[in-house]
């Protein structure tokens, strides 16, 4: 502020009186359990609330991987043929996500955003690119962005299977991920093998 606009300021503010301690009212929180594991559970959930995106993927106690570690992950009902095929890298590749050298809090919104995007255009099959971590001498040899991807894949209901790449797709540095299928793909399918509904 220069000295014009702070005395305007003061001038302003000349009639104004500071609230008397003895208004203000205490508030009592009834029926809410003091300990910390319900308050960490109310400020996650809170948290969480104000992610204008919808992205609720956890960040927090995740472990980093052994570079060399293969992501394995198939929730029930997906068939395992369906299974073998993705973990054989036999699905065409419909988008791909590279998150070499991202922070993890980058990381985070840009699987989110990746993700959805992909739901939303109707595809199935993605690959993303997390790394296999620094390998400077005295670092230790373990991946970050490989633990919190198979964290956060876990966390979302959309995807039905993943896991590493084949060598010639990234090998343990990538995954391969299998979304559920639009509404659109299984009406599709349900006319193109006379399945009623």
């Amino acid at each position: 502020m220069n000295g014009d606009e702070e005395d305007i300021f003061w001038q302003e503010m000349s009639g104004v009186e500071p609230l008397r301690r003895e208004r203000r009212v205490p508030v009592r929180r009834k029926g809410l359990p003091d300990n910390d594991s319900s308050m960490a559970h109310r400020r996650s959930a809170a948290v969480a609330d104000l992610e204008p995106d919808g992205n609720n993927l956890t960040d927090t106690g995740i472990d980093p991987l052994d570079p060399w570690y293969v992501l394995d992950f198939k929730r029930p009902g997906i068939q395992n043929g369906v299974y073998r095929k993705l973990r054989q890298g036999r699905y065409e590749v419909e988008a791909g996500l590279d998150m070499h050298r991202m922070s993890v809090e980058v990381a985070r919104h840009e699987l989110f955003a990746f993700v959805q995007e992909a739901q939303l255009l109707g595809l199935r099959t993605l690959i993303l690119i997390h790394g296999k971590g620094e390998s400077a001498p005295g670092r230790e040899q373990a991946s970050i962005l490989k633990g919190c991807t198979n964290h956060w894949l876990r966390q979302l209901e959309v995807v039905q299977a993943f896991h590493s790449a084949q060598p010639r797709h990234g090998g343990t540095g990538a995954v391969y991920i299998l979304l559920r299928k639009s509404a659109e793909k299984k009406r599709q399918n349900r006319e193109r093998y006379g399945q009623g509904e």
